[in-house]
């Protein structure tokens, strides 16, 4: 019997070798052996692999629509008020976490104005703390940020961007940024300042638009030194902030690539400068809206997939129209907890 075993161990090894062998004849040949049945014909199969629903290794959870602000190209606007509770927005992020994912930003609306920022903060600190993520980030327009917010959750947080499309305040009131006797412009300096003091990474954000195009920013950005600067062209989502059931008209806000181009050649010293035009934006991002569904922007509106929360991430993230080759190619990936940066606080 030990002598059987050896010699069909013997022969199962060489006829392994063999299908190894003829594999790449396969691929070409139509080779087919007695008894054998394939169950899927090879191109299903790779199609089945080219099919693969994407990772959602950055996500951007935009958990509130509500803002202070009315800027008028905002392509995320206030159609409604819905915002889930902390224990369900906390389900999802671990389902997404399970499901690969490394980094998160909260944006909104205005993520600060839920709970005066203990919605967000509470979610900061879940992320960092109980998913162990690499990286949380939040997107503001910083009116409504405390120092004391800072003191009870600025060590959770990795990077906070703040919103500055100019340093001429009247060109943000005519944007819409402003807001009664606040100055923006102040309050961004103040910021930059607390992010020093409780370590965190410190970003700007600039949609580039009709009425700042023709700004030249050097020297302020220079002076603020964030780990980045990213700087988008100004786009059209029809339902958002174009068509007729949008809430705001930012037709007269959009500039042309060649404008675009201009602004990006006038700062190209700016070595924090990441610049974002309206094709590298379309597909790259992961959005996720205040009832956890991934919008897809492929066809120039949101159209929103089912809540991760029904039906699991995997089965929600194919209606994501995400496009994981660009948000590679556009630098989506970087070096994003601060504890990597090295940085000098």
């Amino acid at each position: 019997l030990s002598v059987g075993r050896a010699v069909l161990a013997a022969l199962r090894g060489r006829l392994g070798a063999l299908c190894w062998s003829l594999a790449p004849l396969s691929l070409s040949l139509p080779l087919s052996l007695p008894g054998w049945r394939d169950s899927a014909p090879r191109p299903q199969r790779e199609q089945e692999w080219d099919d693969a629903p994407p990772t959602p290794t950055s996500v951007n959870y935009h958990f509130t629509r509500q803002c202070n602000y009315k800027c008028g190209f905002c392509f995320h606007t206030a159609k409604t008020s819905f915002v889930l509770p902390l224990e369900e927005a906390k389900r999802g992020l671990a389902m997404l976490k399970e499901g690969g994912m490394e980094k998160i930003n909260f944006s909104g609306g205005e993520p600060f104005l839920q709970d005066r920022g203990e919605f967000v903060g509470k979610l900061v600190q879940f992320c960092k703390q109980e998913l162990e993520l690499p990286s949380v980030s939040i997107v503001s327009n910083g009116s409504l940020i405390r120092k004391q917010w800072f003191q009870k959750y600025g060590e959770y947080l990795d990077i906070l961007a703040i919103s500055c499309d100019s340093f001429d305040e009247d060109v943000n009131v005519l944007i819409g940024r402003g807001q009664g006797k606040k100055n923006h412009v102040e309050n961004l300096l103040k910021l930059r300042q607390w992010c020093k003091e409780y370590a965190v990474a410190f970003k700007i954000n600039s949609v580039i638009n009709r009425f700042n195009v023709e700004e030249d920013m050097n020297e302020q950005i220079k002076a603020l030194n964030p780990v980045r600067w990213k700087v988008f062209q100004c786009l059209l989502i029809e339902g958002e902030n174009s068509g007729e059931d949008a809430l705001r008209e930012a037709e007269k806000f959009v500039i042309s690539d060649e404008d675009f181009d201009r602004f990006l050649d006038r700062h190209k010293d700016v070595s924090c400068l990441v610049p974002e035009s309206n094709q590298k934006m379309r597909d790259s991002y992961l959005i996720l809206d205040e009832y956890m569904r991934f919008l897809n922007c492929r066809n120039g509106r949101k159209e929103p997939s089912k809540s991760i929360l029904d039906v699991g991430v995997e089965a929600a993230i194919k209606f994501s129209g995400f496009d994981e080759k660009m948000f590679l190619k556009r630098g989506g990936k970087y070096v994003w907890s601060k504890a990597d940066m090295k940085l000098d606080w």
